[in-house]
């Protein structure tokens, strides 16, 4: 594995670039971009779960940290921005194809969770990607809409963002919140109830299960509004083309990925696209628990070799 970076504007994307056993150099390997969940890093599931797993196939992988957000630059810091985030598939295709062993025709993408829906939204306009594959994909935007369950919250959140930004431009310090509760306790005392996914998240991204110094569950405030207008899969009726394999558990959660699998589906234009429902599993145990990640690599294997 070799730590490189690659432009998005003008700041430096990071980036783990693996390379396949026995590789040469003066052979053509098809390549795919891995992309992290939301709150996540290149270290975490996208890179030594799902690159790595790539990476033993044959193919080259390459798995970035968010523009913001882990060993990747941008300004202000811990912004989950959804344009940039699907600008950095872009810059991630402008890297691969200078690299002279990557087959500039094979090249495809594969996203997990917020990551999934992001790479969705690329895909339809980044045409250099060739195939795609979502594990668990998450519209973010649909999630900051609807997260709080009541259907003005979204408003009222919108509220606070923006008398927050005022607070900023007249020399305030920003705020920074979290993604998820840092506990249990946390949990069920902002809810008052406990939910499937943020149950396992806290047990992902708050214990050595998962827990990495680049994904510190940091989250500003200021930069909230931009996700809330935005939809991962706006236009997938018309723009997005290229072969689909979409993947979800059917234990459904409040992160809402077992119905955004079916939704992008059923508006994705591919003529080759099937979806997977993996049986008695959740979210998060498509992201690291073999039983769950090895039936998705039961399509995932053979997806990428025909289309790539």
């Amino acid at each position: 594995m070799e730590h490189v970076r690659f432009k998005n504007r003008t700041w430096d994307v990071a980036a783990d670039l693996r390379l396949p056993k026995d590789f040469d150099t003066t052979k053509k390997y098809p390549a795919i971009i891995c992309a992290h969940p939301i709150s996540s890093c290149k270290e975490q599931i996208s890179g030594a779960i799902y690159a790595q797993r790539l990476t033993d196939q044959g193919y080259v992988t390459l798995a970035f940290d968010a523009s913001y957000q882990g060993e990747s630059g941008g300004e202000p810091r811990y912004l989950e921005d959804p344009p940039t985030r699907v600008e950095d598939f872009r810059c991630a295709v402008d890297y691969l194809v200078t690299l002279d062993y990557v087959d500039e025709d094979r090249i495809g993408a594969l996203g997990v969770c917020g990551g999934g829906g992001y790479a969705a939204n690329a895909t339809m306009t980044e045409h250099r990607i060739k195939a795609l594959v979502t594990v668990v994909a998450a519209n973010y935007g649909r999630l900051m809409r609807e997260g709080n369950l009541t259907p003005d919250a979204a408003l009222g959140m919108l509220e606070a963002v923006g008398k927050q930004r005022t607070a900023e431009a007249r020399g305030e310090e920003a705020v920074i919140t979290t993604y998820i509760p840092n506990t249990q306790e946390e949990e069920r005392e902002a809810a008052g109830i406990t939910d499937v996914d943020i149950t396992q998240a806290i047990d992902y991204y708050k214990t050595p299960r998962g827990a990495n110094p680049n994904s510190p569950n940091k989250l500003r405030l200021s930069g909230l509004s931009a996700a809330v207008g935005w939809d991962a899969f706006h236009l997938a009726e018309l723009l997005l083309t290229q072969p689909l394999q979409i993947i979800v558990g059917d234990v459904p959660g409040a992160f809402g990925s077992y119905r955004d699998g079916f939704e992008l589906f059923d508006r994705a234009r591919s003529e080759k696209k099937d979806l997977l429902v993996v049986k008695g599993a959740s979210h998060y145990d498509l992201y690291d628990q073999p039983f769950a990640v090895d039936q998705a690599f039961e399509k995932i294997t053979p997806f990428f070799k025909n289309n790539l």
